[in-house]
């Protein structure tokens, strides 16, 4: 099994090729430059370095949310684009999710840290049994206090991850209560291989969609619908 996967979520920009239990590629940029700019060069780049034939992928994989409403867009419509033109499937791959794939085999409480603004993180609670992921609690956007506030309650020593654990280290050295690590550079931001890795898991479950039928999942209302709504109350 071939797939083709891509994450533009975050402030990274990945893209990686995995087949079974090869990684045959991945492309990953965290600088100064939008995903627009970015993604399809990465991917056009993976493809002529490995020589792959495209029609020879099984499978498009993408993370499909929560993250940037931008970043999510430019990942879903390049991953549409292609599954229309190669005739393949998508398999959408929950964002958070596929960041706390990053630490399989973790023997503790995993938990990714999206910044979502205003005290806002995207977030789940995940752990490992081998290299089999089970979901503690569902991806989510929620106050960092919230989300603490759990970890406290459940007494585990936990691992942070994602771009929110710079906004929020000051915060959780003074009110996260457990032992508590940050994943290191290398990990600690998503990557296309993982996203790739659990899709494969999903693509044999049948968890697949066409390219028509994808959707990003944003778990809450861009900046602007919240402006909106918010105008037209102040009207009323």
């Amino acid at each position: 099994m071939k797939i083709l996967a891509i994450d533009s979520s975050g402030i990274v920009a990945s893209a990686a090729v995995v087949e079974d239990d090869n990684l045959l590629g991945e492309y990953t940029v965290n600088y100064k430059k939008t995903h627009s700019q970015t993604l399809l060069p990465m991917i056009d780049e993976v493809v002529r370095m490995l020589e792959l034939d495209l029609q020879t992928i099984d499978a498009i994989a993408v993370a499909g949310g929560p993250g940037s409403f931008t970043g999510l867009r430019i990942g879903s419509a390049t991953a549409k684009g292609l599954g229309l033109a190669l005739e393949k499937p998508l398999i959408q791959v929950p964002t958070v999710d596929g960041l706390a794939y990053n630490l399989a085999g973790s023997g503790v409480l995993v938990c990714p840290l999206m910044d979502a603004r205003r005290n806002q993180v995207y977030t789940g609670l995940y752990q490992f049994e081998g290299y089999q992921m089970r979901t503690v609690l569902e991806q989510c956007a929620v106050g960092i206090d919230e989300i603490t506030a759990q970890i406290n309650a459940r007494g585990q020593a936990v691992t942070f991850l994602g771009d929110g654990v710079s906004v929020f280290a000051s915060y959780l050295a003074q009110y996260c209560q457990v032992s508590y690590t940050f994943a290191p550079a290398h990990l600690n931001k998503q990557r296309a291989s993982a996203v790739a890795v659990l899709a494969m898991e999903y693509f044999r479950a049948g968890n697949v969609q066409t390219a028509a039928e994808h959707r990003p999942e944003y778990l809450r209302l861009s900046q602007a619908e919240r402006e909106r709504m918010e105008a037209e109350r102040d009207r009323n």
